[in-house]
């Protein structure tokens, strides 16, 4: 463990002897998570990490505008991946660092009851429901897909309401603005969150897997100190914390 650090730390290094800051752009889900890796780089390597969280597929957008980031972590692979054929990413560096999760979550005081699972989006005192935008946020199309599978889009379509991201999802929920949402496991076991709320996890097989991949950006002036970030979240250390945030390896 120890040489794999130094090689990492040396990697990180290649061509300077001053510790830099890169540019992340990040899915939501992994607010907490990608933060708790960050702080721990820093401390292995002496580099920053600065995290931007959004929607995939908003980032997507960005960066073939030519948004400045090093590292894109996307909540689907299929992100990384155009950018890869598009020439847009550093080849190679590709790396599918986790599957989500979907959970149906609620507020510990709301009264609603999660036994029956997706089906309780049929209960009257349900509202509302929050998912995260489909349009350009895997986790929302992942929603959808998870009550399709049940047959209640239709019935309840008119009663979901859209975060720009799975994040933003949860804080309609949290704050009552919704009764329930369908959002990321990694957020339901979030500190505070937990606390705050009950939840219960959907089926996998109710939607289409969440492979999340991250990828170095073509364009990044510091691509070795990028490199060593993406590299750090595979050694057994960071695998097991994203793990314990509810992301299983793919």
């Amino acid at each position: 463990m120890r040489m794999l650090h130094l090689l990492l730390m040396m990697s990180a290094m290649t061509g300077s002897l001053i510790a830099q800051e890169i540019s992340v752009a990040a899915a939501a889900d992994l607010q907490f998570a990608l933060k708790d890796v960050a702080l721990r780089f820093e401390k292995e390597t002496g580099n920053k990490a600065q995290i931007v969280f959004g929607s995939s597929g908003n980032f997507f957008a960005q960066i073939q505008s030519g948004a400045p980031f090093d590292v894109f972590f996307s909540a689907d692979v299929e992100y990384p991946k155009k950018l890869e054929g598009a020439g847009l990413a550093e080849p190679g560096s590709l790396y599918q660092y986790a599957t989500g999760h979907i959970v149906l979550w609620t507020r510990r005081e709301s009264g609603v009851d999660l036994k029956d699972g997706l089906k309780v989006v049929l209960d009257p005192r349900v509202k509302k429901i929050a998912i995260a935008n489909p349009q350009h946020a895997p986790y929302g199309r992942a929603a959808v897909a998870a009550l399709q599978h049940e047959s209640l889009y239709e019935k309840v379509k008119d009663r979901l309401v859209f975060g720009e991201n799975v994040s933003q999802a949860a804080q309609f929920v949290d704050s009552g603005n919704a009764e329930v949402g369908i959002i990321a496991l990694a957020l339901a076991l979030a500190p505070g969150m937990k606390d705050r709320g009950k939840y219960v996890e959907v089926p996998a097989d109710f939607y289409p897997p969440l492979r999340q991949a991250c990828v170095v950006l073509k364009s990044s002036p510091k691509k070795a100190t990028a490199q060593a970030f993406v590299n750090f979240l595979k050694t057994p250390e960071i695998v097991e914390l994203m793990r314990s945030y509810g992301f299983s390896q793919p």
